[in-house]
């Protein structure tokens, strides 16, 4: 029997790109408001560990720097809380595609790091606050994005798994491995 919190992991019904479920089945638990909060404490203890050479140097075989990785996150968090919002308010209508790469081309390029991640941390705050204020039934909500149909709880488990995604890379890039949570010990 699946359980009926709203927060809990979306079935395979509520999106339709594969690429979504294996985002999705990056994020450990059952609640993805843990979840979300618990990468906050990820985020920060990684880019702590982090120096301004690692920071700013292309790894291949990726093409961007870790600080322009961190802004893509930022962007991603405002576009999945704009969803969030609109599919929780019920607004069907169907929204388009955003094309990162497009948005890493224009780069401000200006923030350093720590104002980056705390911009980060911000957002993640307001799309965290968003979801624990919404009415149950607004998580089950759905409309077509990016020509795919998808809930408003398929959306918040998104956010969690892309930004798990970025921030294991991350750690593999740098050769650096912190808590993912706290209390958690990485011997």
């Amino acid at each position: 029997m699946t359980p009926r919190i709203a927060s809990r992991r979306p079935s395979s019904d509520e999106y339709s790109s594969d690429y979504h479920g294996e985002l999705i089945e990056l994020v450990e638990g059952d609640c993805v408001l843990e979840a979300l909060e618990n990468q906050m404490y990820w985020l920060c203890e990684l880019a702590s560990h982090l120096s301004t050479e690692q920071v700013d140097k292309i790894h291949p075989p990726y093409h961007w720097t870790v600080r322009q990785v961190v802004e893509h996150c930022a962007d991603a968090e405002r576009v999945f809380g704009y969803r969030m919002l609109r599919l929780a308010a019920g607004d069907e209508t169907s929204l388009p595609p955003w094309d990162e790469n497009k948005y890493a081309d224009s780069r401000f390029g200006l923030g350093n790091f720590a104002a980056l991640v705390g911009e980060v941390g911000l957002l993640r705050q307001a799309n965290v606050s968003l979801l624990r204020r919404i009415v149950p039934r607004a998580w089950d909500r759905s409309a077509e994005v990016d020509r795919q149909r998808i809930t408003v709880r398929a959306i918040a488990w998104l956010a969690a798994g892309h930004l798990h995604h970025h921030l294991a890379i991350i750690e593999k890039r740098c050769g650096v491995e912190v808590p993912r949570g706290p209390g958690e010990n990485r011997d």
